[in-house]
């Protein structure tokens, strides 16, 4: 499967347009729903570690966008803190319940 960058990577633009951003939300849905079926299908702590840097990457991407967003429009700067923050109690979390144990 290619990722979003990939199929836009010559026209980067475009991933600033309203529906394109929907659908690239709407694919990482669907995307994260595939991921959980496989899982609770297999039961397996692979799948859940995939899940989880999947959502680790959603929320580098995230904040990587407020960043861009800052420099370009003078909006808010990203906190920085509070992601790193929220990234390592959502890993450690994850690993509790599935019993992953690093």
């Amino acid at each position: 499967m290619r990722s979003v960058r990939e199929i836009f990577k010559s026209q980067e633009y475009l991933l600033d347009e309203p529906e394109v951003e929907k659908l690239v939300e709407y694919c990482e849905e669907l995307q994260d729903e595939i991921v959980e079926f496989k899982y609770q299908k297999t039961n397996n702590k692979e799948l859940a570690m995939l899940d989880m840097l999947k959502e680790v990457i959603k929320g580098c991407n995230a904040i990587e966008k407020e960043q861009i967003e800052h420099e370009r429009f003078g909006y808010e700067a990203p906190n920085y803190e509070a992601t790193i923050s929220n990234l390592k109690n959502y890993i450690y979390s994850r690993c509790r319940d599935e019993k992953i144990w690093l």
